[in-house]
């Protein structure tokens, strides 16, 4: 609630509520609305889902869409940043393989910073998204147990294709992984400014970090079960469901209220109808894998979910979120293990942090940045005691 200033009330009711809904910043990449979802720079995402994810970096950056010329332009100049030193990799190699993957992205973010920071705001954003690809093939490889024979990297392909051939999985579809990988990145790049992972990304740029330093916090953020581990949660959810008959799938719905557990893939905190991001994918699944089991399941969760949460007055969106359908997909092209789903999350997310935090250090304040993140915290006077 504003006050005639135009200023924001912060009240004592707001302590403690790990800062909803209080305006500490203006984001100039994306917003959400209650019925169309997030826009990259004023565009609903919709009409960007086809785009590739290279057009869809330099839109967040530039704050338009390239031309043909421009398009091109930027992906040559993507391809020159590409290169990841023989060093990530033998840091990889040292890593325990049961760590999480997100752990294993962080630490490979913070080792690309320590081998070649520029310390330019923007050519370091943009070179750790072109070495993205890469870092992540390494990852799968090295973590699964093929860190041996990993073919080279071809810095003229797409991000999505660079990153296929370092994986170099057998038995899959290529074309369909690729294409739903692309989709998957251009849905996720970026949700404004306030999100965890955005915002610990830019907090920790406040302080003149580096963007490896700063995007690796935001990996750790990204990675909490409430947070980018959504995506990993839901599929898991989804094989726990088993069947795609409705009168089962609202059994088992009904059962998960009643033991007060999440029903994962349904609600927004801002959106009042269906995730336009969800029904994107819905649409792709329908193309590629409608007789897909897991695809089937979210398509019957997808009808009885919102139906059986709008019972509960206070579920103000009961609809289908961006989650509910990634997970499937991924499973779907050959990626079997969920607990990799949240790094393709921070993949995608690494264009939109990067962009937010060129903005806050270069451009925000006629160009002086944003001051140091340093929020106030009020002392709880009852349990202060005097020191004799």
């Amino acid at each position: 609630m504003s006050n005639d200033n135009g200023l924001f009330n912060v009240t004592e009711k707001h302590l403690n509520t790990g800062l909803r809904g209080i305006p500490v910043g203006t984001c100039r990449t994306s917003f959400v609305t209650p019925t169309e979802g997030v826009h990259y720079c004023g565009y609903p995402i919709s009409e960007l889902a086809n785009q590739s994810p290279e057009d869809v970096v330099y839109l967040l950056f530039n704050k338009e869409l390239p031309t043909p010329a421009q398009s091109a332009a930027f992906k040559e100049d993507l391809a020159g940043r590409g290169h990841v030193p023989d060093s990530v990799a033998a840091v990889f190699h040292t890593l325990p393989k049961d760590g999480h993957p997100m752990d294993w992205l962080s630490v490979g973010i913070q080792t690309l910073g320590m081998l070649e920071t520029t310390g330019d705001w923007k050519e370091d954003a943009l070179n750790l998204i072109a070495r993205m690809p890469r870092l992540m093939g390494l990852l799968f490889r090295i973590r699964e147990g093929r860190g041996s024979d990993i073919p080279e990297d071809d810095l003229s392909a797409t991000m999505v294709k660079r990153f296929a051939r370092t994986l170099d999985l057998d038995g899959i579809d290529q074309d369909q992984m690729e294409r739903i990988l692309s989709t998957y990145l251009v849905l996720h790049m970026d949700h404004g400014g306030g999100n965890l992972s955005t915002f610990a990304g830019k907090a920790i740029a406040s302080g003149h970090a580096t963007v490896y330093s700063s995007i690796s916090g935001a990996m750790n953020a990204l990675s909490g079960p409430l947070h980018g581990r959504a995506n990993q949660s839901c599929l898991e959810f989804v094989l726990r469901i088993g069947t795609s008959d409705p009168e089962q799938v609202e059994a088992f719905v009904r059962g998960e209220l009643e033991a007060k557990r999440p029903v994962f893939g349904f609600g927004h905190a801002v959106l009042r109808a269906e995730d336009p991001r969800a029904t994107v994918q819905f649409g792709l699944g329908e193309v590629m894998c409608p007789d897909d089991e897991n695809f089937k399941i979210i398509r019957t969760l997808r009808e009885v979910a919102p139906r059986v949460l709008s019972e509960n007055p206070k579920i103000s969106n009961p609809n289908a979120n961006v989650d509910i359908a990634s997970g499937a997909l991924l499973h779907y092209v050959g990626f079997k293990d969920p607990t990799y789903y949240t790094t393709f999350f921070g993949w995608a997310r690494v264009a939109g942090i990067g962009a937010q935090i060129i903005d806050e250090r270069t451009v925000m304040r006629d160009g002086k940045g944003t001051p140091i993140y340093r929020p106030k915290y009020i002392a709880e006077q009852q349990t202060l005691r005097h020191v004799e």
